[in-house]
């Protein structure tokens, strides 16, 4: 085989596992813009390496994808960011490759926004240690050496990962998409209508509410009683000219999944210019999370340009 042709076959063989690594840098760096760089670095090194003297490529490339991405989470200006209150995980739409494996409920969950929020309050290596194990079926010894850990601190770092996640999420386990989606449009109708007992309803008793303020405010915006956050969302979805000039527009609003989760998408034109996600739980929704900064928006909207969406639950916001 002469070089050139050495080197299309590496690729190739680089771009078999793009997407599984893409998923597995999302999912531990809750950035599809992060996660893409990540990748990319992880190409130039593999690149630059003695491919003929690694032995397995996909765990070769999966152990550096990993570790450059605790390189990130471990970097004084990703802890800046992540604890100034200002951080949310960037959403995906249904059907976004990188959301990656969903055929268990553990790998479905990995990748909820609930899921990724919870994910700051481990360490990095709990974070890793954690994904690897739960939504890409690695075995312990296999996380070891991925990591340059022994087994036995493996295994405790899944343990107590798994602890911190059970003890911080709402119980309820996932909605039936049917009563979601009626629970979602129940909101939306009783908030444009001003019917405030019937918000405070749909929410659960220690239910929160998060807005990233449109990208404009310098922390996150934090709701945590029910008559609270149905007041805020009440306001917050009463159409005004001024809103309207902010979006861009006269947005519809459109019901979607995101991040295998219930959804609403404003929508001006082709530009998603805001979303709404819910946690639904029993039947009664827990954390509302407004999310319009277009920094986090860009890689959702570009989804939606390919997506052929439904009629809108309203046409003219």
């Amino acid at each position: 085989m002469d070089s050139s042709t050495a080197d299309r076959f590496d690729i190739s063989r680089f771009e078999a596992s793009r997407s599984r690594l893409a998923s597995l840098a999302y999912r531990l760096l809750g950035s599809a813009a992060d996660a893409e760089d990540a990748v990319q670095d992880a190409f130039l090194r593999w690149q630059a390496a003695d491919r003929q003297r690694i032995g397995v490529p996909e765990a070769w490339l999966t152990k550096v994808v990993t570790n450059l991405c605790l390189d990130r989470l471990r970097s004084a200006q990703a802890r800046r960011e992540r604890t100034a209150g200002a951080w949310l995980p960037e959403p995906l739409l249904e059907g976004d490759p990188m959301l990656g494996p969903a055929d268990t409920v553990e790998q479905r969950e990995s990748v909820s926004l609930a899921v990724l929020t919870l994910m700051e309050r481990l360490s990095p290596l709990e974070r890793a240690v954690y994904l690897l194990r739960e939504a890409f079926v690695y075995r312990h010894a296999e996380i070891a050496e991925i990591l340059d850990i022994t087994e036995s601190a493996s295994q405790q770092h899944l343990h107590r990962a798994r602890g911190r996640i059970i003890a911080a999420r709402s119980g309820g386990g996932e909605a039936d998409p049917a009563s979601a989606r009626r629970i979602v449009e129940e909101f939306l109708a009783a908030a444009s209508s001003g019917r405030t007992e019937r918000l405070v309803a749909l929410l659960t008793d220690d239910a929160t509410a998060i807005s990233d303020g449109a990208g404009l405010a310098k922390t996150l915006m934090r709701y945590n009683t029910a008559q609270h956050i149905a007041a805020v969302a009440r306001a917050g979805l009463k159409p005004t000219p001024a809103k309207r000039r902010l979006a861009g527009g006269t947005p519809a609003i459109h019901y979607a999944l995101v991040n295998g989760g219930p959804a609403v998408l404003f929508v001006v034109g082709d530009q998603v210019v805001g979303t709404v996600t819910f946690d639904i739980t029993n039947g009664r929704i827990a954390t509302v999370r407004g999310i319009a900064a277009p920094t986090r928006l860009a890689r959702l909207t570009e989804a939606w340009r390919q997506h052929e969406p439904d009629t809108p639950l309203i046409p003219r916001w």
